[in-house]
């Protein structure tokens, strides 16, 4: 009962109008006098933020803020992989043989979600995380490994939510959402970094120049709380055993290993 209605409620406030109608508020001088309050209620730390609250003219620009310089190091470790973003860590697991993973008991194609066969076909019995965003959190996307820019592409049009409801209840956000993918070739193989948009804005900037990503380094970056999902191939990523899903992380922390260096 509750999915239809679930379904309804999202294809009504999802569609180009009302997605547009609320990205150009947010853009606009008068969702200024929304910040402190959105601030207060999703208790942003404001120490760490590159400006003062006052300064941030309209909410997209405190919501797509930067903080301070060294706010977020990253592991300095050759062979490590950080966290591109602060997430909650929904999942982690290794990708099935008909390049399909399972998250909240939901299956999800990998397929669907870079696009080709021929892509989902090199991650099969590798590992993949799902990094949750919240309207509370840094939205800045870091690059998680250094490495060799050697595809890039945007795929999708409307996007449903990507937290636990819509996990549940959406139509496999995480595979057909607005989403920008960027593949990457490391020391030890290849890896799919998938940015997913999130209910009503589909904005997802991506800033890095040229074909090289450094470790720490932003590379992109959302306007609303979204989804990074991270692909590895197989026998080329070891994840941390101590992480235990769900899992509050911050850019630049360890998550795992490089093994096939």
């Amino acid at each position: 009962m509750l999915k239809p209605i679930y379904r309804l409620m999202i294809e009504l406030t999802n569609g180009r109008w009302t997605s547009g109608l609320l990205k150009k508020y947010a853009q606009s001088k008068a969702s200024r006098a929304v910040v402190p309050s959105f601030s207060k209620i999703y208790q942003i730390n404001t120490e760490e933020m590159e400006k003062e609250l006052s300064d941030y003219e309209t909410l997209h620009d405190f919501f797509t803020r930067k903080l301070k310089k060294g706010a977020r190091p990253s592991d300095l470790e050759e062979s490590s992989v950080v966290s591109p973003v602060d997430a909650v860590i929904e999942d982690i697991g290794t990708i099935q043989p008909d390049s399909v993973i399972v998250v909240k008991g939901k299956e999800y194609s990998i397929k669907e979600m870079l696009g080709t066969i021929e892509k989902a076909e090199k991650y099969t019995d590798g590992q993949y995380i799902i990094f949750y965003l919240s309207p509370s959190h840094y939205h800045r996307i870091h690059s998680p490994i250094s490495g060799t820019v050697i595809d890039q592409w945007t795929l999708g049009r409307k996007s449903y939510p990507v937290n636990k409801y819509g996990l549940k209840y959406g139509r496999s956000a995480l595979s057909k959402n607005y989403r920008t993918i960027t593949e990457v070739r490391h020391q030890g193989g290849r890896m799919s970094i998938v940015k997913v948009g999130a209910m009503f804005v589909n904005s997802i900037e991506v800033i890095h120049e040229g074909e090289k990503l450094v470790k720490g380094e932003e590379m992109a970056y959302f306007s609303f709380g979204s989804t990074v999902i991270l692909l590895f191939e197989k026998n080329s990523f070891e994840p941390l055993t101590s992480i235990k899903t769900p899992h509050d992380i911050k850019a630049g922390e360890r998550i795992g290993s490089i093994i096939g260096s």
